[in-house]
């Protein structure tokens, strides 16, 4: 079955035969596609495209992608856009960015992401060496959200 399945207001997580789908990218008002592969095709429908050439191999460096590619999301959220995010099956890659971006921008734990992400879309699974790569991002992210918020209380401080 041909769909995009709705992880929030503003993205969405699918397969590649899905996204490529004009029909469906424009029901779902899709202003920007990422194509998390070296290999699967782009829409044709007129929409902003991004490729993150990634195999789904547990040695891919995708780590290197979830900042940008979540800025990305949340920088077409916020001019009224909607994004899509698949590979070929929408299972591994895809699922992964998904995570996160929900992890850096809606300060969802690894988890809570993931559940969320499962919710809209039962078949993902990033691989293991993916799922280790989330874990380190999870493990950043907090260290940044501390240090912020440790500059806060001694700004406070210094008052």
């Amino acid at each position: 079955m041909l769909q995009l399945c709705k992880v929030t207001d503003s993205l969405f997580i699918s397969n590649a035969r899905s996204a490529c789908t004009d029909e469906l990218l424009q029901k779902e008002a899709v202003t920007l596609c990422i194509n998390v592969s070296k290999q699967q095709p782009c829409p044709s429908a007129r929409v902003s495209t991004l490729r993150v050439p990634a195999y789904d191999d547990p040695n891919e460096d995708l780590r290197a992608h979830f900042d940008r590619c979540a800025d990305v999301i949340l920088s077409e959220a916020a001019r009224g856009g909607r994004t899509v995010v698949y590979c070929k099956n929408g299972r591994s890659r895809s699922a992964t960015i998904c995570i996160a971006y929900l992890m850096k921008h809606q300060s969802l734990s690894l988890t809570e992401a993931y559940e969320l992400v499962k919710s809209a879309r039962s078949v993902v699974e990033p691989n293991p060496g993916f799922w280790a790569q989330l874990e380190r991002y999870e493990q950043d992210l907090k260290s940044t959200r501390f240090s912020k918020s440790l500059m806060k209380v001694s700004c406070y401080a210094n008052q």
